[in-house]
């Protein structure tokens, strides 16, 4: 029996047949506001069974939760104008097509601030998430794509030994793309640092694909989208996602949430070792990579990475199935980086043996949820007439002295509460 097409024209008495059958491996749901049942939206309501539904469909265990997944996208498709979902569409084909351009133009429109270009943002990343579960399927419920969160202070060669370590994986026939995450500018909100400059040879590797993005302010060194950026750069066929953040703080915790590994970069000559060695500054990394370990630096390279390999064994473990490790690598000379994606590898296929991979996404997607939602409370806040009305004058009564920085926030709240 062809079950979708039969759906398509529901009948009275198939229907009734159907819900005193039992159907091995299926159930029949309903979406009623009379019933406290759950469904599918479907487009015919079904009056004549005393139902008033307008949602349903045959489910199987299995299938339940995908197409949810697909009803909620439907239900945001239907709020776009023609032209709107052709520009989705159109963006979405090329992505998954592999086309950098469409790739490009996804990541411009998931950062953008303007309203309504951030509810297309959200339906092209709800089909591009379908997409990625299908695929993850697909792969025996494998990760599609290995990332990986770079770090270090100013100088450590971030951006000189990600183009000699992504030169030598698009070599072996990976995919790897780049989100290098510029400070920002305060008067022209644009990137600083400008790393694709400094990335001359990869940038111009079609296997690879290196995006700056500013900061605009965000704490953490990550920006608001990265998460999202992420995920299209998996949609987009790259098996290989570096993360690179501002520099070393609370960059760390940002990427850790977002990321596999964590790796550390630091150089041998920053002038105060021990600082390094504070627990804030390591305790987030899974791999220490000591840079620029070739001529007269590799004398205290080896001395720095014994200073680590001791500083290490003081913290306390956070995985049972890896030990963080230190190694001397050097982007110049190429020593050391084939051990250190070794290591890397081996990293990856413990944490997934163990469960511990899979965990660790799942519990960053909650984070990824309650900062959206931390960052949505913000913006409706700030944006409320009532506190918009008030947020001058509180603000003038703060600088004079003659308020509180805590009192006029008390009071702020106390108007957004009464007039919400």
């Amino acid at each position: 029996m062809n079950l979708p097409a039969l759906l398509l024209h529901p009948h009275q008495h198939f229907l009734k047949g159907l819900l005193r059958t039992p159907v091995p491996g299926y159930h029949f749901t309903f979406h009623s506001s009379a019933h406290l049942l759950s469904g599918i939206p479907c487009a015919q309501p079904f009056k004549s069974l005393g139902l008033h539904c307008t949602k349903w469909m045959l489910l199987s265990n299995g299938l339940r939760r995908k197409l949810c997944v697909q009803a909620t996208l439907k239900d945001h498709m239907e709020g776009l104008s023609d032209k709107e979902q052709r520009f989705v569409d159109k963006l979405y084909t090329g992505l998954i097509q592999g086309q950098r351009a469409c790739l490009a133009e996804a990541i411009t429109l998931v950062e953008s601030t303007h309203s309504r270009k951030k509810e297309l943002a959200q339906v092209l990343l709800q089909k591009v998430l379908i997409y990625h579960r299908e695929q993850e399927q697909l792969n025996g419920g494998k990760p599609l794509a290995f990332r990986v969160g770079l770090s270090g202070p100013p100088g450590a060669g971030k951006s000189t030994f990600i183009e000699y370590f992504g030169k030598m994986l698009t070599e072996r026939g990976h995919r790897l793309s780049v989100l290098a995450v510029d400070p920002s500018s305060c008067t022209s909100g644009g990137s600083l640092l400008g790393d694709k400059t400094r990335m001359t040879e990869l940038s111009r590797d079609m296997n690879a694909y290196i995006r700056p993005s500013p900061t605009r302010g965000t704490l953490g060194g990550v920006t608001r989208t990265t998460n999202e950026a992420i995920l299209l750069c998996e949609g987009g066929g790259y098996d290989i996602i570096l993360i690179e953040t501002v520099g070393v703080g609370q960059s760390e915790f940002a990427v850790a949430d977002m990321v596999d590994m964590f790796v550390l970069l630091l150089p041998p000559a920053g002038g105060d070792e021990l600082q390094g060695i504070k627990r804030g500054i390591i305790e987030m990394a899974d791999l220490v990579a000591i840079t620029k370990s070739d001529g007269d630096l590799i004398v205290p390279a080896r001395r720095i990475q014994a200073e680590y390999v001791s500083a290490l064994k003081l913290l306390r473990k956070r995985s049972e199935a890896w030990r963080p490790k230190v190694i001397r690598i050097s982007a110049r000379s190429g020593e050391g980086i084939t051990e250190m994606w070794d290591k890397m590898k081996e990293f990856r296929d413990l944490m997934l043996a163990s469960g511990e991979l899979t965990a660790k996404r799942r519990k960053q997607q909650k984070v990824w949820m309650w900062n959206l939602i931390q960052e949505n409370v913000l913006e409706h806040f700030r944006t409320h007439p009532t506190v918009q009305e008030q947020i001058p004058l509180l603000e003038r009564k703060v600088l004079s002295g003659a308020l509180s920085p805590g009192l006029a926030a008390d009071l702020l709240l106390k108007a957004f509460k009464s007039k919400d």
